[in-house]
């Protein structure tokens, strides 16, 4: 059986422990190897090398970061003692979301699994959270969640897409999830017109996309809303899906969030976000 590669990144809380008990769920289908990532978060200035020494350019006291990373290490080793010692453990230093992304990339990651607080009015529109930074630059898919899910059941998995025009899109990690659970996969898309008037066309966009990728035991969906957040949550209401997987062009910011990143601070549900072609 094909091995899934997933890094839980962490900073030792509670959300970090609920990415590793979603793990653990998926592990009880799906072969997997665990890595926990902690970054250690200084300047550009500061660095390590192969050995573990740390370097700075001067203005940086050298003992004090290497008491951070001393405490960081131990933490790292408690993991294991925790949780096994088949797990990996790794020490990055940098800015926290482009060392998550950029070691998920460099280390082949099939998933990075982050668990959030999420972020809401005047907090989220000026720093946002580290899991959505993540999703927007990931080339790896992310699955973020805010509460403990060990007690999740996989039957009903989302996805939500803009079906006009059907192509052939990166679904390895959904694939390997319908193959290990065996769901309902219901596509949704949400629309701002007439549903009876645009459904049947949708709706055979569906069927392209789903014979494109592979896709089996479909159900198909289109509901009238004022934008996709608010489609996918009332969706949810009415339906209460186990997953949510949505595609995300990379193209937030603090003018721009997609709606994929609303989504992550927002809904109250396992999301998996991955990158559009």
């Amino acid at each position: 059986m094909e091995t899934l590669k997933i890094v839980i990144p962490t900073d030792f809380s509670v959300q970090s422990e609920f990415a590793y008990l979603m793990v653990k769920k998926l592990e009880e289908k799906i072969n997997t190897e665990i890595h926990f990532l902690h970054v250690l978060a200084v300047p550009d200035t500061v660095s390590m090398d192969a050995a573990g020494n740390i370097n700075t350019c001067g203005e940086i006291d050298v003992a004090y970061v290497e008491k951070q990373k001393e405490i960081a290490e131990r933490k790292l080793a408690n993991l294991k003692n925790l949780y096994g010692t088949q797990i990996n453990t790794h020490l990055q230093l940098g800015k926290t979301t482009d060392a998550i992304v950029t070691f998920a990339a460099n280390a082949k990651m099939d998933l990075i699994v982050m668990g959030t607080k999420g972020a809401w009015g005047i907090k989220e529109k000026i720093s946002g959270t580290a899991t959505q930074m993540v999703a927007r630059n990931s080339i790896v898919p992310v699955l973020s969640l805010m509460c403990d899910r060990s007690d999740l059941t996989i039957n009903h998995l989302l996805l939500v897409h803009d079906f006009s025009n059907p192509t052939a899109e990166n679904l390895r990690l959904m694939h390997k999830i319908t193959k290990a659970f065996g769901p309902t996969v219901h596509l949704l898309q949400i629309v701002s017109g007439d549903v009876a008037i645009e459904k049947a066309a949708i709706e055979a966009n569906m069927m392209q996309f789903a014979r494109l990728n592979s896709l089996e035991n479909v159900e198909c969906h289109v509901i009238n809303d004022k934008d996709v957040e608010n489609g996918v949550i009332h969706f949810n209401q009415m339906n209460n899906m186990d997953m949510i997987c949505i595609g995300t062009h990379g193209k937030g910011g603090m003018l721009h969030q997609s709606a994929t990143e609303k989504l992550i601070n927002h809904l109250f549900k396992p999301i998996i976000s991955f990158h559009l072609k």
